[in-house]
């Protein structure tokens, strides 16, 4: 019996420290979420039609969720509530389900999914309008070609007559390559080398933007995969970890109710 009380002392410790933990990581990331809307907010402009999918609408809507779930997990684990605990497993459920019912969505269509990206990127890049600092598209653009070394969405063809320079075959200054991003003039030569000196090479980034982003992920995907494995880990343990205590906490309940009853002298 002592075991057994040592045993779930143990596991409702480590859920409400582990929620504890996750608590404030979630804070973490809801507060990188509203920076990033704030200070960032051209990148959402890149995607129109797909903000939600934005990273700072899945910031904030990660870290809402986080800290609505370890706010659960961990008051119901250390307060002994068999209603937090049981609002914790359920909405724990739901997120468990929702992000393979997204996961399989999201591998079922993916090769729809990626056209519809990049279609929604060429149009905001038509859309583009003036190239100045003030513009928030803009800027966001200059910032991924510089970044990213890359042009357009999948190539400097993208920018030829777009609505900041309609009937010109000319790309942004943030497209040109290092040798000739010196060279104010450099995006409206309109010819990617060097007619003068051949060897130094292109003028222009080759590389689409969408395709060095791909590149980049794809770079790091062992990084993705064990941040799911062990998010994955932690959710399999708060489920089992929370239906343990519940089951113990409506045991307890039972034995006391059956001892009030034996002591009852009528």
């Amino acid at each position: 019996m002592l075991g057994q009380r040592t045993g779930v002392t143990c596991i409702r410790n480590t859920l409400c420290v582990l929620n504890a933990v996750t608590w404030l990581l979630g804070c973490a990331v809801l507060a990188t979420g509203i920076w990033l809307r704030l200070a960032y907010e051209g990148y959402a402009s890149l995607l129109r039609h797909y903000v939600v999918i934005s990273a700072d609408s899945l910031c904030i809507a990660a870290g809402v969720i986080t800290f609505v779930l370890s706010f659960c997990g961990c008051c119901g684990s250390w307060c002994h509530n068999r209603c937090m605990l049981i609002s914790y497993f359920c909405l724990l459920v739901s997120v468990l389900a929702l992000e393979l019912t997204a996961g399989a969505v999201v591998f079922a269509h993916r090769a729809q999914l990626g056209s519809a990206l990049e279609g929604e990127l060429r149009g905001g890049l038509r859309a583009a309008g003036n190239m100045s600092d003030d513009n928030l598209v803009a800027t966001t653009w200059h910032g991924l070609h510089r970044t990213f070394q890359c042009c357009g969405v999948s190539g400097p063809a993208d920018w030829h007559d777009s609505e900041a320079w309609p009937g010109k075959p000319w790309v942004p200054q943030s497209c040109c390559t290092t040798a000739y991003y010196s060279d104010p003039d450099c995006g409206r030569k309109g010819r990617l080398r060097d007619e003068v000196n051949p060897r130094v090479g292109r003028r222009w980034h080759q590389t689409g933007c969408y395709a060095a982003v791909r590149l980049w992920f794809a770079q790091r995907l062992h990084i993705l995969g064990l941040v799911a494995l062990i998010v994955a880990f932690l959710q399999l343990f708060g489920l089992i970890a929370s239906m343990l205590l519940v089951c113990t906490l409506g045991e307890k309940r039972k034995s006391r109710t059956y001892k009030s009853y034996a002591t009852d002298p009528t």
